[in-house]
């Protein structure tokens, strides 16, 4: 019998996780997905929002904030990746009122590091902007993470504290029972005396499992492009476009790596788990930053991909004990969730306290989690080459060269209370295949060190190709963009 079982391993129950476990509660966590991080989590801007976009009246908007200023605290526990860069959203016209409706609403939320700078302070800022840009909203304290990293770094603290994880047990059935839940799986089934929904896009679905249909799930898939690593140096703030007539503008960062990005798009979807690219989308992004950002290179793009946001029918964050009880549901986390997450599990451990749950300190608590890999430099091919070549088995042998990603970081990244039965799970843990050739060169050798470890064949297509998404290719955008030149 657990006390809390957790629906949905991404950034929303994994932050629930690990702190619940800062009790002596027993918690679970079940995943349909072959890892953690698989659903938006691993697919959005990676923003770390001011917080000052999102009405006052709504939850989103109330929470943002308190959420944002926890991640300073949280990547210096669990490693993850965060640096403050600030924000800035920009416009090309001389009225001001819509940068001052802003700040007035991001006052309300709680900011106190806002200002409306002009054209000097805005290129002292971002000297590659265009010259066309008048008037900017500048939020000193937001941010950039490493999403799917945030979101690992938390399920392995949570296991670290005491939590468990099941990957693949996908939830066919929810039953409550006097005074627990039978929560059945497609691995069987287990007990708990509540329950968090925090299944993402499915939240819905496993919401009427008990009866409680107050809310539907409505899809809304953004698409990005992914520049290498380096691209987004010139880049120095998250930067933002003001919403004109004529549409919403995509936004321009740096990752926390250094990789240009830019996007998102949004189109309202039938279909909940479609993440394939769409050629007029990906052009129309590049485009659009194209007039923006002029230093912008198609031929230095490395992957297009799609996130989908879990847009609940009540247009907000929905965090409450429902008509069934000990039943919690977190559901609707669209952006700024990512931001949100600290604040939102916060606010889960008050309403099962406020329902019952018992709340017995873990005198054993350990807040921390060594990163796997670090934030460093590249160095020149030339230099790294002796160490590529050395033996399988030797711990600083590189084995992705574009990343320069050692042995010894991808062996750590395998041991760590996860198991990572993917490629593409050693990628998001250690970058092995970020990098210009995408895996060509460190696929194989990634995947001999998951045999030798593991003691089992991998299968090198899982995640990718078995998943039947199409992904605009580099190829692809510089043939669309030459029809446009030539029209």
């Amino acid at each position: 019998m657990y006390d809390v079982i957790i629906i949905g391993a991404g950034i929303i129950g994994t932050s629930i996780a690990r702190e619940l476990t800062r009790s002596k509660n027993k918690v679970l966590i079940l995943e349909k997905g072959s890892d953690v991080s698989m659903g938006a989590t691993k697919a959005n801007s990676a923003i770390v929002h001011g917080g000052f976009a999102e009405k006052h009246t709504a939850l989103k908007g109330r929470l943002c904030y308190p959420g944002r200023i926890r991640f300073k605290e949280l990547n210096e526990e669990l490693n993850f990746g965060f640096r403050e860069t600030g924000s800035l959203v920009i416009t090309m016209e001389d009225d001001k009122a819509p940068l001052e409706k802003l700040m007035e609403n991001g006052i309300l939320n709680g900011l106190t590091d806002l200002k409306i700078i002009g054209p000097e302070e805005i290129r002292r800022l971002e000297p590659e902007l265009t010259h066309d840009v008048k008037w900017a909203l500048y939020c000193e304290g937001a941010g950039l993470c490493s999403p799917y990293e945030m979101a690992i770094a938390m399920a392995e603290n949570a296991l670290t504290n005491g939590a468990e994880l099941k990957l693949e047990h996908e939830v066919t059935a929810l039953e409550k029972k006097e005074d627990r839940f039978i929560v059945t799986t497609n691995q069987g089934a287990f007990e708990g005396r509540y329950v968090v929904n925090a299944a993402g896009l499915h939240a819905d679905e496993i919401s009427k499992m008990v009866g409680v249909d107050n809310f539907e799930i409505l899809p809304r898939s953004g698409e990005y492009i992914l520049f290498t690593r380096g691209t987004g140096d010139p880049i120095n703030t998250v930067i933002f476009q003001l919403p004109t007539k004529l549409g919403k503008g995509v936004l321009v960062a740096s990752t926390y790596y250094g990789n240009l990005l830019i996007g998102p798009d949004a189109h309202e979807d039938e279909v909940k788990g479609d993440t394939s690219t769409h050629i007029e989308r990906i052009a129309k992004i590049y485009e659009q930053t194209k007039a923006l950002y002029g230093k912008i290179n198609a031929k230095q793009f490395i992957r297009s991909f799609t996130g989908v946001r879990a847009r609940s029918s009540t247009d907000d964050f929905i965090i409450e004990e429902t008509a069934v009880k000990g039943f919690i549901n977190v559901a609707g986390i669209q952006s700024p969730g990512l931001t949100s997450s600290p604040a939102i599990a916060q606010m889960v451990i008050g309403i099962l306290k406020d329902g019952g749950l018992e709340w017995e300190p873990n005198p054993d608590f350990n807040p921390h989690r060594k990163p796997i890999v670090t934030k460093k430099p590249l160095k020149p091919l030339k230099e790294i080459t002796p160490l590529l070549e050395l033996p399988l088995g030797t711990p600083e042998r590189i084995v992705c060269r574009c990343e320069q990603v050692r042995e010894d970081e991808i062996v750590d990244a395998l041991h760590r209370g996860i198991k990572v039965k993917t490629v593409d799970g050693v990628k998001r843990r250690t970058r092995a295949g970020m990098g210009w050739c995408q895996g060509e060169f460190c696929k194989p050798r990634v995947i001999e060190i998951m045999e030798r470890e593991y003691g089992e064949k991998i299968d090198p297509l899982f995640d990718i190709e078995h998943s039947g998404v199409n992904r605009v290719q580099k190829s692809d955008l510089l043939e669309y963009l030459k029809t446009l030149e030539e029209e």
